[in-house]
């Protein structure tokens, strides 16, 4: 669900798990002749692929991606999108500043300006943003790759009050890279033009994995939708419930909210919470509902790869 001026995809993608065994790979044992007497040697077993597929971006290609989002950029491609009016269940957010969240601008792989939404997570390299698979890749399609990739915490109207940290490397459940399953993504941010590392400017949210499903949840976004148009962040608030093997919430957030953080033990006179998933897709393009994937093993170890890198 990420908005752009060519295309936005709303409908509920087919949400279809593997039913069968993927073969990870082949191993051939070469056997040189060896004496009667000795033990026939047996082939090694396959090495099972790495579940968390990794895009890097070179440093030349980090300092062209900060040089193409200027603040101009920034505010015409929120222009070039209309999804029709904000619904009623997706209500501004005026509470306090929520610095840790911010649009996520990307050149996406046919060539068009877009953007998602995305969060700065407490992480050991002090660097690591969430958000979803399909704000990186396109599903099932391994070379569909976006690029020029920036994320401004805190934006708002115009405005990166935060500065704008370019995006090093992207890790993304291989499942989505293959089977367009898991869509959750880690991402790993350089430091800003000043050097700084980008927790320590605005902090960073705690991530739970292999929570239980239930409780209220709140999920935020830069809609598309109008007045906003992904200037400002927007809000829904709701019980979230098990949902066709992922948890989903009464919301019409719709484009360029995709990857926004849903926090439980989210407090409004603070702003802070828990991150336990993040906006995936819709039911209908007359949406009533948001699903996010369920944080498990794999979205820990997609979070713990990009924590260390």
């Amino acid at each position: 669900m990420p908005a752009t001026s060519s295309s936005v995809s709303l409908v509920r993608r087919l949400r279809g798990r593997a039913t069968g065994l993927a073969v990870a790979g082949t191993a051939l044992a070469l056997v040189a002749a060896v004496p009667a007497t000795a033990v026939t040697a047996q082939a090694a077993p396959a090495a099972a692929a790495d579940p968390v597929s990794v895009l890097k971006f070179k440093a030349v290609e980090r300092e062209e991606a900060l040089a193409y989002w200027t603040p101009a950029r920034m505010k015409a491609v929120g222009r070039s999108v209309d999804l029709g009016p904000t619904g009623p269940k997706a209500k501004p957010w005026e509470g306090p500043k929520l610095k840790t969240v911010g649009r996520l601008f990307f050149v996406n792989s046919t060539g068009a300006d877009t953007w998602c939404t995305a969060t700065a997570v407490k992480s050991a390299n002090r660097s690591a943003v969430m958000t979803a698979a399909h704000c990186v890749r396109r599903g099932s399609s391994p070379w569909n790759t976006n690029s020029s990739m920036v994320f401004a915490p805190g934006y708002h109207k115009g405005k990166a009050p935060h500065g704008v940290f370019p995006v090093r490397q992207a890790m993304t459940p291989r499942a989505w890279e293959t089977e367009s399953t898991d869509d959750l993504s880690a991402l790993v941010v350089s430091p800003d033009k000043n050097g700084r590392k980008l927790t320590d400017v605005v902090g960073g949210r705690a991530v739970a994995f292999d929570r239980p499903v239930g409780g209220t949840v709140s999920a935020l976004g830069y809609s598309a939708t109008r007045p906003q148009r992904g200037e400002s962040l927007l809000r829904c608030a709701g019980r979230a419930k098990k949902d066709q093997g992922t948890q989903s919430i009464p919301c019409d957030l719709s484009g360029g909210a995709s990857g926004g953080p849903w926090f439980a033990e989210f407090s409004a006179t603070t702003g802070r919470g828990t991150l336990i998933s993040v906006n995936s897709s819709l039911d209908s393009l007359e949406p009533t509902k948001m699903f996010g994937e369920v944080f498990g093993s794999l979205a820990k170890k997609v979070y713990e790869k990009a924590q260390r890198a």
